[in-house]
């Protein structure tokens, strides 16, 4: 198989924050006066409060605007070096102003780091604005807020994340609201959860698209429901097997979701924390289930049908992947 890193890619479940660069999560630590492990993230994490939990240790590190844009910048050129031609990160942006009592600043200044971003590698990149399921409903309104005033700057999105043990419902009015302004919604469900968790993110919650979503295969009338409504999946397999949600990369689901019938996209979700690539996801999945180039060139085209990107993007990367294709079938 040729070097994937060459086939156009979108990621579209990607947390910026899980994105960091390790010598620069130690360089701002620093800069900042904030603690951090000595010998970087575990290899495994103890469940998933365990990685929650690492989380916010990395997250407490970002303070200053030249931080966040920094993050920005580094995740554009980070993708850029493994084919990623258009990306939509996930950014906790409310959490992060609350926490710095700087409202604005945070989001702000990764909008600017992902314009450096685009400007010097080419990685053209829109934002979601996620929101913990064990946080405030006022956060909820606040994260719809700045998706609405930001929107012209590359939000496309809001969701519910974190731990799925906690409902969406609270959250419903938002939602509900977040639709009627035309903002679009993709919640995490279906990763540590059940598949009532998924129905509840689409019934409830309104659902274009599902952060992982793996988990519906229980329910063969929720899958059938799933792919009448051709409702995509953010499928990250190498964050599932890391946070133990999937026993090992050959037991997880993936080939059973696209035998399904279901709208499949691959994405790396927390790449830094678990040491993986889109291009190294595409290789790990061929190596594991034997897809071919045209069945990785599928999967690309699957999450370019699934992203929130203008139309003349969708297009010139369906042109990008049929010449990488086309490229490979010349004798």
């Amino acid at each position: 198989m040729r070097s994937l890193t060459e086939l156009p890619k979108v990621d579209l479940h990607v947390h910026l924050e899980s994105t960091i660069r390790w010598s620069t999560v130690r360089e701002i630590a620093a800069a900042n006066g904030a603690g951090i492990p000595e010998d970087g993230p575990p290899a495994a994490f103890a469940g998933f409060r365990a990685f929650a939990d690492h989380g916010a240790l990395i997250r407490g590190c970002l303070r200053r605007p030249e931080d966040f844009a920094r993050v920005a910048v580094e995740f554009c050129a980070d993708e850029a070096e493994h084919g990623v031609r258009y990306a939509e990160v996930t950014f906790t942006a409310a959490s992060h102003e609350e926490r710095l009592g700087r409202p604005g600043m945070p989001l702000e200044s990764v909008l600017r780091g992902l314009a450096e971003g685009r400007d010097r590698y080419g990685v053209e990149c829109r934002v979601i604005l996620d929101h913990s399921r064990r946080r405030s409903v006022r956060r909820a309104w606040r994260t719809l807020e700045l998706a609405r005033r930001y929107a012209a700057d590359g939000v496309v999105a809001i969701g519910l994340a974190g731990d799925e043990s906690y409902p969406l419902a609270p959250f419903a009015e938002a939602c509900a609201a977040a639709r009627e302004a035309g903002v679009r919604l993709v919640h995490h469900a279906g990763e540590a959860a059940g598949p009532a968790s998924v129905r509840e993110a689409v019934e409830v919650g309104h659902a274009e698209r599902l952060g992982h979503g793996f988990r519906a295969l229980e329910d063969p009338e929720l899958v059938a429901e799933l792919r009448e409504r051709a409702i995509p999946l953010e499928v990250c397999p190498s964050s599932n097997v890391a946070l133990g949600l999937v026993p090992s990369l050959a037991a997880h689901p993936l080939p059973r979701l696209l035998h399904a019938g279901l709208h499949v996209t691959v994405n790396t979700d927390i790449p830094a924390v678990v040491g993986t690539t889109l291009t190294a996801e595409y290789a790990r999945i061929s190596t594991a289930f034997g897809f071919t180039e045209g069945d990785l060139g599928g999967l690309s085209r699957a999450a370019i049908d699934a992203s929130f990107a203008p139309e003349g993007t969708k297009a010139r990367l369906h042109r990008e992947v049929d010449a990488w294709l086309a490229d490979g079938e010349a004798p």
